[in-house]
């Protein structure tokens, strides 16, 4: 009777482990797997854990470059020994109770070893299901890496490219401080229809396939989440600033980014922005009429009075506020300007830039 209750418990396992690689691996939305989820609150925990051993924020990030191809390994030895567990416990009626014999077949089966085979026609089934599941979990775990390294790739190409636009790490009003340095605001409307399809690009991968969140850029001031915070900035200053000459695809990407910003903060759980009534901004009047005077210095004419540019932009900005930080605080993403409290305390780092007249 032991034996074949542990038989069904071994056919749920087993269920539940390909389903779980199904959601995660084949379906193209958000996973509610709670293996996976598991998996991945361990190694954040983990790594959140040594992290937090340094001081120096470059050390850290070297440490969180880590965590996002440590999750897909175990991710894959977690469900091959769920397997292997569920596998041996459905083998072992058929092992007349012998749990050895039955992790031998179970074993031999899942990894194609051949090297233990049962004489009877329903387990012999069994064996080759298990060989079958073993080889689609590995083929579908190596074929879900160039899902995962092409979205990343994409993502990447327009924070390497804000790294020259924005300063490093990037800060909204240092990139309409550049652009406007070079006479070039005009420029803005282009970086602003590509930021707002990369917005979307992101919530749908990201959203999808939540490991994304927790890769990170090759050089440790790069941070999505920063960029994303700093060119939504600069929309919102924009606007703020010049509201007759702003281009329409600033306020197109305020509305695409801040949905987009709300959706991935969704998937790990960071609280949602909070309703218009209630939302008030982490920034002060002071701390944003200081990038006012940045702005006016690089030449940039405020088109109306300073004090409804200040109200206008705050009310941009509570609407991705709250996420933008949350997912700064998650992933401990690079200490920028504007971006929110770290775990660990240190000093906020200012864009580097150079040599400019007036804006040091």
């Amino acid at each position: 009777m032991l034996s074949w209750v542990a038989f069904v418990l071994g056919v749920v396992g087993w269920i539940a482990t390909v389903s779980s690689v199904v959601e995660t691996t084949v379906v193209p939305r958000g996973t509610k797997s709670r293996i996976t989820a598991a998996v991945a609150s361990s190694v954040q925990s983990t790594f959140q854990y040594i992290a937090d051993r340094f001081q120096q924020w470059e050390r850290r990030d070297r440490v969180w470059a880590l965590s996002g191809p440590v999750f897909l390994m175990t991710l894959l030895v977690v469900w091959l020994v769920l397997l292997l567990a569920a596998l041996t416990l459905v083998m072992l009626p058929f092992a007349h109770g012998d749990l050895e014999e039955a992790f031998l077949v179970a074993g031999s089966s899942l990894l194609t070893l051949g090297v233990a085979i049962p004489n009877h026609v329903v387990p012999l089934g069994f064996v080759f299901i298990g060989a079958a599941t073993g080889l689609v979990v590995v083929a579908l775990q190596i074929a879900y890496l160039p899902t995962l390294y092409s979205a990343y790739n994409r993502r990447e190409v327009q924070v390497t490219i804000l790294d020259s636009l924005g300063g490093s790490p990037a800060w909204g009003p240092e990139i309409l401080a550049r652009f406007s340095l070079i006479g070039g605001l005009d420029g803005m409307d282009l970086l602003y229809v590509r930021w707002m399809e990369w917005a979307a690009d992101l919530s749908e991968s990201h959203a999808a396939y939540k490991s994304l969140i927790y890769f990170r850029s090759p050089k440790p001031t790069r941070s999505w989440v920063i960029a994303f915070l700093a060119v939504l900035d600069a929309a919102a200053l924009h606007l703020a600033a010049c509201p007759d000459t702003a281009p329409l695809s600033a306020r197109r990407l305020l509305r695409v980014g801040y949905r987009s910003m709300q959706d991935i903060a969704e998937a790990v759980g960071v609280p949602p922005a909070p309703s218009a009534d209630e939302a008030v901004s982490d920034l002060t009047d002071a701390d944003i009429r200081a990038a006012f005077a940045h702005l006016v210095a690089a030449g940039m004419v405020l088109e109306q009075p300073e004090d409804e540019a200040v109200a206008d932009f705050q009310g941009w900005r509570v609407n991705y506020e709250v996420p933008a930080y949350g997912l700064a605080e998650h992933i401990d993403a690079v200490p920028a300007m504007w971006s929110g409290r770290r775990r660990r305390r240190g000093a906020t780092l200012a864009p580097l830039r150079p040599e400019h007249a007036g804006l040091d």
